[in-house]
């Protein structure tokens, strides 16, 4: 029977592939950057290594991991030691890009590693009032199925447990499906920067 369980080690390399299928606002990115592998270090494996508490998967019948959701209940906190301890050990691996940051001049990589480049502490106007975040993904298979539902209410209760005020995420905003889905379990719409869209609950 498919459960949302706890994360445990072990369920790394499961967390990174989902993150890959699903990377591309909800479709599948496999290819669309020179390296796979850079989804799964920006977007899930951090949150695993410093809040293995605040994640939580779905495992299939079989024993896969077919989804996840991963949270940090200190977005601020949390981007100090992405920028500080998590982010430095692949300065050499993928390189702060040169040049103009312009999409007509940088490829779709070279944005997301500014991006990871950028991250710091109090970077989001809503975090002390919404001070986690997170992020959840769900292979093709798992959705409808009320099991995107259960992970945010598992990931909420934990939140809760824990004296966490509030919760925010960021959606892309080309992602429909996304900004169909976090009004239904609860989450508000907050003015949002260009090309995203920014939800938040109250815990």
């Amino acid at each position: 029977m498919t459960r949302i369980r706890p994360f445990r080690p072990g369920d790394e390399p499961a967390l990174s592939d989902i993150c890959l299928k699903t990377a591309d606002a909800g479709a599948d990115a496999t290819g669309l950057l020179d390296d796979d592998e850079l989804w799964g270090e920006i977007f899930v494996l951090p949150y695993v290594a410093r809040h293995p508490e605040f994640a939580f998967v779905v495992e299939a019948d079989d024993g896969r991991v077919v989804g996840y959701v991963v949270g940090a209940p200190d977005s601020s906190a949390f981007e100090e030691w992405f920028a500080h301890e998590w982010w430095p050990r692949f300065h050499d691996r993928w390189p702060r890009p040169e040049g103009d940051p312009k999409p007509v001049s940088a490829s779709r990589q070279d944005g997301i590693v500014r991006y990871a480049y950028a991250r710091h502490g109090g970077s989001q106007p809503f975090g002390d009032e919404y001070p986690a975040h997170l992020h959840i993904d769900l292979l093709p298979e798992t959705q409808g199925q009320g099991l995107g539902r259960g992970l945010i209410q598992t990931l909420e209760q934990a939140l809760r447990d824990a004296g966490v005020p509030g919760l925010h995420l960021v959606a892309a905003a080309e992602n429909a499906g996304a900004i169909a889905f976090y009004p239904r379990v609860g989450f508000d719409v907050l003015p949002s920067p260009e090309g995203t869209a920014v939800f938040a609950k109250r815990l």
